[in-house]
């Protein structure tokens, strides 16, 4: 990785565009300690793994005004009783006027349950696997949710990750940037050779600051581009 930078080389830019250390630092929301990850609830994650879904390419805004809804319509995303429900049933929910009447995203809450459960019952909770799941290898997990899951791909699998408190870096528009300018990848960032060159250059910035890849991903974003004061 000789054209990455150092991380303090990365850090100091992003201190200066952001007004000093402590500015900088009220920006780095960290993720859940490993081991906390596991007492979540798998329904939680199928919760937001389905937002996630449904936000993509829609308004954010909209979706989490109609999540409570979206909470009571589907049984408060318990994997159990979404596991029962029958096709038609599943086409009647997609009509109710109270959510976002979208077929297509409606039936990846049922088929995420079932990726969800069948890792449930090999490791003990769907939560326990995302928890010890290596962070040198978070694109080992998003290829894991784009495989097995549904509509988990791009994205949208790694921003449910990041907000269920799993540690994983985002590819933003300003990190995909920045990897593209140091001409660490070249084409699409979601190949299989820039993804790794990517892994391998958080790892290695982990390494050196003893950073989270959460707060390694926020800090890259705030060196580069239009993210100044």
């Amino acid at each position: 990785m000789h054209n990455l930078e150092k991380f303090q080389q990365i850090y100091q830019r992003a201190c200066e565009r952001k007004g000093g250390p402590q500015a900088l630092a009220e920006t780095l929301d960290k993720p859940i300690p490993a081991g906390e990850l596991s007492r979540i609830g798998d329904d939680r994650f199928l919760a937001e793994f389905s937002k996630k879904v449904f936000q993509s390419g829609f308004v954010w805004r909209v979706v989490r005004n109609k999540w409570p809804d979206f909470e009571r319509v589907f049984f408060e995303f318990n994997i159990e009783k979404i596991l029962l429900i029958p096709d038609e049933m599943l086409e009647q929910k997609a009509t109710d006027p109270s959510i976002i009447r979208n077929y297509t995203k409606v039936k990846t809450i049922r088929d995420n349950a079932i990726m969800i459960d069948t890792v449930a019952r090999e490791f003990g909770s769907f939560a326990k696997f995302v928890d010890d799941w290596p962070s040198e290898d978070i694109i080992g997990l998003w290829a894991y949710l784009k495989k097995h899951g549904s509509r988990l791909g791009g994205n949208t699998g790694p921003y449910g990750l990041r907000t269920m408190g799993k540690d994983t870096f985002l590819l933003t528009n300003d990190v995909v940037g920045y990897f593209t300018k140091r001409n660490i990848i070249s084409g699409s960032a979601q190949s299989k050779r820039s993804l790794t060159a990517i892994q391998q250059s958080f790892n290695e910035l982990q390494q050196q600051s003893g950073r989270s890849l959460q707060e390694l991903s926020i800090i890259i974003s705030k060196s580069v581009g239009d993210n100044y004061q």
